[in-house]
């Protein structure tokens, strides 16, 4: 009986380890600080910080999503990018009305569809609160961002999954440049997947998602699992460097198909933007 007794207890620590580091894994939010430098980024933009939100496909963290306000809260930025697949196929979107109240009240938000929004019965539905709760939605458009009088430039571009006859990057970058010629410029930009085409349009910084961070992270290797099934795939988490255009991936804080992440957990993208004299 004392054996039958050890072997049950042994197995229950067993399963409290292995759900405690599941629930870990999957359910904590773990804030990442990047650095991102340029000779082209105005003073008066040196230490302004950028929070990144990707590819929460409605999950909660917290009642009305306190726990994911209060991580945004924690990180003190400056602008908060929600960059596509917040909501998707299965999402309740009375979830987006107070993530996106509590956001706002931390900072300007800026909003920009991934490709699960897209699939849903209704894109202006879930649009509606999202635009009501005072958050700019930038469908292949942009904004000017100004701090003392020097001004960069804030774009935005719908997932490809968007209409056919859609601005392309390509046009847009074109109306920008017209007007603001030599002004830094980020781009929101949900898929992972475009740096060398963004290099070629000559963004300075764009931000991404999409990839799950591979869905399992292997430590020195990286993500495993693509969106497409892929193995091994590129452009998963962090920064990416071409020709003067760095892309900031995301890992995100969702799931899509597969309902887990291991040695990946939901993560909070924080950017600090750095002015080189």
């Amino acid at each position: 009986m004392r054996r039958f007794i050890k072997k049950i207890v042994i197995f229950a620590v067993i399963l409290a380890v292995v759900l405690g580091f599941w629930h870990y894994e999957n359910n904590t939010i773990q804030t990442e600080v990047f650095s991102v430098a340029s000779k082209r980024l105005p003073a008066a933009f040196d230490g302004f910080r950028l929070a990144v939100i990707s590819d929460l496909h409605g999950r909660s963290f917290g009642e009305d999503n306190a726990d994911l306000i209060a991580a945004v809260q924690a990180a003190n930025p400056d602008l908060i990018a929600l960059i596509g697949d917040i909501a998707d196929e299965r999402t309740d979107l009375s979830i987006l009305t107070p993530l996106c109240e509590g956001l706002v009240d931390i900072a300007p938000c800026f909003y920009v569809t991934g490709n699960h929004e897209w699939a849903l019965d209704s894109l202006s539905a879930a649009l509606e609160p999202i635009k009501a709760a005072g958050v700019t939605v930038l469908a292949n458009e942009y904004r000017t961002l100004t701090l003392e009088g020097q001004t960069i430039i804030l774009a935005g571009v719908h997932d490809p999954c968007g209409p056919y006859d859609m601005t392309t990057h390509a046009e847009l970058t074109a109306q920008i440049r017209e007007t603001y010629p030599e002004n830094y410029m980020i781009v929101l930009n949900h898929r992972n997947e475009d740096l060398a085409e963004w290099a070629a349009l000559g963004a300075d910084l764009v931000l991404s998602g999409h990839g799950h961070g591979g869905v399992i992270r292997l430590p020195g290797i990286g993500g495993l699992v693509g969106m497409d099934r892929s193995l091994f795939p590129d452009f998963t988490a962090g920064l990416y460097t071409q020709d003067g255009t760095t892309m900031a991936v995301s890992r995100g804080l969702g799931f899509s198909g597969v309902p887990f992440r291991l040695f990946n957990r939901p993560e909070l993208m924080v950017i600090d933007l750095e002015t080189v004299q």
